[in-house]
């Protein structure tokens, strides 16, 4: 656990790429490979095992600390991140219990031990074993440690570290092409010790087969007016146009008898669309398509909303499958007959794709079945004639447009110059804040997470939660004017008298059963601080629903 919490502070401590990397070296070279195995699953992101509630941590660490429940909620408040606050108000490790150096000889100090002692262990222990376990910690751990022990016993430790220089890093240790190891890095590869040693193999293992390639991501435009775009990209003709489908992202893999469904988050989605996975069986052997899962019923496009209603499953009913019938649209092909294309210039890629999924799809007079069908092209001889077919992608149920580079090669992650979002105006509505809670990091102690409102039948009803979008000046002037307006306190949450007003951005908005407001809102984010405006003059619930149509949702 020592040598863990100090890769994770060293890598806190630095934006140098090449110190991270060196940092994540040195640890994976030197963990045995349990601690290792789970040290990746940390760091890449998967998904993390909430072993006890932070309610259940912040009233036992105020009895051990033997403070009132209220100043460790002021503490809290004040601090801004909840392990830190925790870690600093309890009494100081025991001399006889403090945890042994990487030297010593207690085994069960190492990361992998922790995680199975005392997170997935107590997870679904009784509360007065989860108690004992978590003081026991406590007077064995330094504060430094203890933080970083918090945040994984919550499922909540996030790293400052990408995927693509843990790759580099592990490449390295093993001696392979980075490419390799960041290829071998996507799905359940390394959830034990046995795992991560294949994870490190010089040569090629079983499950290479099935996986699928590094997704490659656009960036937005940021300057995505029609005049500066073409000044920015340069001429029309190097550039090839596709519709920026409101799915989601994925690639369908066919190695000899298998095929896996593979989500931009890297989980194998083979049983959450077994629709997708039986159309794919049809693809010749050594085939890599990537492309966009869409919800679509009769040739109408149903949006995101629908399609997350499949996303998360593990089973689907001959109902849901019904009622939200889905497809496989593909733009790119990264591997035909075994071979690997991805050097290969995107019009390349583009014509063999053509000629192994010859059925286009355009989300208004589509093909039935889940496919795979070709995503088009959107024809446009210049930069004007492409600003009117995206000025048309609402009413078609799309975001937009991607723009592509014809020359270009299919890179990993996020590598800007080749690939753009040009996504349609947002929609917006001014909104009222309703609550506010500190932030964390640089923004600990100032109120800047909101929660908004709009109007319905004379009450203010919430609709979102914004982050995002105003300058640190109005952020420190907004606190000043949360605390100053609060009626009500809980925990690091103020309620507040309605007195601000915002307006509101978002990417499109949906009917939703699981929000009180009926309706959830996508990627909302604050783009001005309306302060010539009153509360009374903030939108209402209709306003937002009368967008539901022009969403496109």
């Amino acid at each position: 656990m020592r040598d863990f919490t100090n890769l994770y502070w060293r890598l806190d401590a630095t934006t140098s790429t090449n110190e991270k990397v060196a940092a994540l070296r040195e640890y994976f070279a030197a963990a045995s490979h349990d601690d290792a195995a789970c040290a990746l699953a940390v760091l890449r992101g998967d998904r993390q095992v909430r072993a006890v509630s932070t309610g259940q941590l912040r009233e036992w660490a105020a009895a051990a600390a033997g403070y009132p429940a209220w100043l460790v909620e002021e503490c809290y408040a004040h601090v801004g991140d909840l392990a830190e606050t925790l870690a600093l108000l309890l009494p100081e490790p025991d001399d006889d219990a403090a945890e042994p150096s990487s030297t010593g000889t207690n085994q069960g100090s190492g990361l992998a031990a922790v995680m199975r002692d005392t997170v997935h262990g107590l997870r679904d222990a009784p509360e007065d074993r989860k108690r004992e376990a978590v003081q026991a910690v406590w007077r064995r751990l330094a504060p430094r440690e203890r933080i970083v022990w918090h945040k994984l016993i919550t499922g909540g430790l996030r790293v400052g570290v990408s995927r693509t220089l843990v790759a580099r890093a592990l490449a390295e240790v093993a001696g392979v092409d980075q490419a390799v190891m960041a290829h071998r890095m996507i799905g359940d590869t390394a959830a034990d010790a046995a795992g991560f040693a294949r994870l490190l193999a010089p040569e090629a293992t079983a499950g290479d087969d099935r996986r699928p390639y590094p997704f490659f991501l656009a960036s937005a435009l940021a300057r995505p007016e029609p005049a500066a775009v073409a000044a920015d990209l340069g001429a029309v003709a190097e550039w090839q146009a596709e519709w920026k489908w409101d799915g989601m992202r994925a690639q369908l893999v066919r190695r000899g008898d298998d095929v896996a469904l593979w989500s931009r988050g890297e989980e194998l989605v083979n049983e959450a669309f077994p629709e997708i996975v039986a159309a794919g069986s049809s693809l010749p052997s050594g085939s890599v398509l990537d492309g966009e899962l869409l919800a679509v019923r009769a040739g109408r496009l149903l949006g995101f909303a629908a399609l997350s209603k499949r996303a998360s499953r593990t089973r689907v009913t001959k109902q849901v499958l019904a009622d939200v019938p889905c497809a496989f649209v593909a733009y790119d092909l990264l591997e035909a007959d075994g071979v690997d294309l991805r050097e290969r210039p995107l019009a390349e890629r583009r014509s063999a794709l053509e000629r192994l999924v010859p059925v286009r799809f355009d989300g208004t007079s589509s093909p039935a079945g889940a496919g795979p069908f070709l995503s088009p092209q959107v024809a446009g001889d210049s930069w004007e004639a492409l600003a009117a077919a995206r000025a048309s992608s609402r009413g078609r149920g799309v975001e937009g447009l991607m723009l592509k580079r014809r020359s270009s090669p299919y890179g990993t992650g996020r590598t800007r110059g080749d690939w753009w979002k040009w996504k349609v105006e947002p929609l917006e509505i001014d909104v009222v804040l309703l609550y506010a809670q500190a932030g964390h990091g640089r923004r600990a102690g100032l109120h800047s997470d909101y929660t908004l409102g709009v109007w319905d039948e004379g009450r203010l009803v919430t609709i979102a939660k914004a982050y995002s979008g105003l300058t640190d000046a109005e952020i420190v002037e907004i606190d000043r004017i949360v605390r100053a307006t609060t009626v009500e306190k809980h925990g690091p949450v103020r309620i507040c008298t309605p007195t601000l007003v915002f307006q509101m951005a978002f990417e499109g908005v949906a009917a939703s059963t699981r929000h009180k407001s009926g309706v959830a809102v996508r990627f909302p984010r604050l783009v001005r601080w309306r302060k010539d405006k009153e509360p009374a003059d903030a939108g209402t619930l209709a306003d937002l629903k009368a967008m539901i149509a022009v969403a496109g949702d």
